[in-house]
């Protein structure tokens, strides 16, 4: 049977995909890399639902996300139910209404998949998968450190090369905006131009704002701020606010823990970052790979999502995005991910009883194996094999004489007794 070359486009809805064996593989190895990861440093998986009623969900998220909600209503119970833009809000929320007696810290982790609504033109994808953690109950700097340190060693253990965190406060531009007399368009535009890093453009919106020199200066530094540690001490010899010097020492506080777990010299810092001003409350991270212009993963302080359900507790956690990995790592995941099945097997006749009795001792014994039951010739047989990523073919006569054992990365083929194998002699298996 001869099956269509192509799938059409209009099998699926934009932005989701199917994963065939090779990139499932991949996908699989890297979530269960993270979340091995996960579990040697303490922390324990949760598993939130794929539906959430939209009421609650929407109280853990920013204006953003709630744009991008998936939503409907449920026939049963006749209230918007929400597919969940993002895991932290599901786990703010069982942390504050399922786990509140638990005592604290609580670290937990989790692996899934998210929708959001992305505009048709852009391409992106609207599953996301995500593999991730929260730390719930410390509010110190050793708290935040071991988030980014997690981070660096999940990209170790998958095997990047090259990759950079970067670090932001959210408090340090906090800081730095207090008390300016801008107006809400003119301080929605100069926010704007930081996280763009549009110096020349942020030059011209601050030419006629109503503010000091000091605070001019203040503000028009900030998207340079961009480097290593001595980023901290340019910082500091411009910024005078009381925030935002807080800030600064929070930070190095941070740097220096990280220089005790030994990943420093991935870390850069970035005070012009002022991604989720809305959602984080103190340090913020990305991760990035080389030639992917998206990160691999982020997160950060969020000190006030469990409250929003009656249950204050500090936060920070992250999130890896599966696909944007995927995407940066194919290449390197070919041999980590390259399984094949051990053995096929071909037995001729209309009695398989044989063939059938071996592939349960092999599976036994701790060794993948399947029968080819599809009916065709062996010439086929072989060529399924190699397809399919069989290791080696085992060919029995009718009776379970000639018993041949061929290897598929090169066609050699050796005799081998049946009893032998029969009495547990699997020796052909470990060439």
């Amino acid at each position: 049977m001869k099956l269509p070359s192509a799938v059409p486009e209009n099998m699926l809805p934009r932005g989701v995909k199917d994963f065939l064996p090779v990139k499932a593989a991949k996908i699989e190895y890297l979530k269960h890399t993270l979340l091995d990861v996960f579990a040697q440093w303490g922390f324990r998986p949760v598993m939130p639902p794929s539906l959430e009623y939209l009421h609650v969900l929407e109280k853990a998220l920013g204006a953003g996300l709630r744009e991008r909600t998936f939503r409907f209503d449920d026939r049963q119970g006749g209230h918007l139910v929400a597919i969940p833009p993002d895991i932290t809000p599901q786990v703010a929320r069982i942390v504050a209404t399922r786990m509140r007696d638990f005592p604290l810290p609580l670290r937990l982790c989790y692996a899934g998949r998210v929708m959001r609504h992305a505009e048709q033109q852009t391409g992106k994808d609207r599953e996301i998968l995500q593999a991730g953690a929260e730390l719930i109950g410390l509010q110190s700097p050793e708290a935040d450190a071991e988030m980014i340190a997690m981070a660096v060693e999940g990209l170790n253990a998958l095997g990047a090369r090259k990759f950079t965190v970067d670090i932001g406060q959210v408090e340090f531009f906090r800081g730095v905006m207090e008390g300016l007399s801008l107006s809400g368009n003119l301080a929605q535009d100069v926010e704007n131009a930081i996280g763009h890093k549009d110096s020349s453009g942020l030059q011209a919106l601050l030419a006629e704002a109503p503010i000091s020199a000091q605070a001019r200066e203040e503000i028009s530094i900030l998207p340079r701020l961009f480097g290593g540690r001595e980023v901290l001490d340019r910082a500091a010899s411009v910024v005078r606010n009381e925030r935002s010097r807080r800030a600064l020492d929070n930070l190095a506080r941070v740097l220096d823990i990280l220089a005790v777990y030994g990943v420093e010299d991935h870390v850069t810092i970035d005070l012009g970052e002022i991604r989720g001003l809305d959602y984080h409350t103190g340090v913020t991270f990305q991760g990035f790979l080389p030639g992917l212009g998206r990160a691999v993963c982020s997160g950060g302080r969020y000190d006030n999502l469990t409250a929003r359900y009656g249950f204050p507790a500090p936060a920070t956690g992250f999130a890896f995005n599966i696909l944007n990995l995927l995407f940066a790592l194919e290449g390197e995941l070919d041999e980590r991910t390259r399984r094949s099945t051990d053995v096929l097997i071909f037995q001729s006749g209309d009695d398989k009883v044989l063939a059938q009795r071996l592939a349960r001792l092999l599976r036994a014994a701790g060794f993948s194996a399947a029968r080819d039951i599809y009916p065709r010739e062996l010439d086929e047989t072989l060529e399924y094999a190699r397809k399919m990523s069989f290791r080696f073919v085992m060919t029995l006569g009718r009776e379970g004489e000639d018993v041949r054992i061929i290897r598929t990365a090169d066609g050699i083929s050796l005799q081998a007794d049946l009893q032998d194998i029969l009495a547990g002699d699997f020796a052909f298996l470990t060439d």
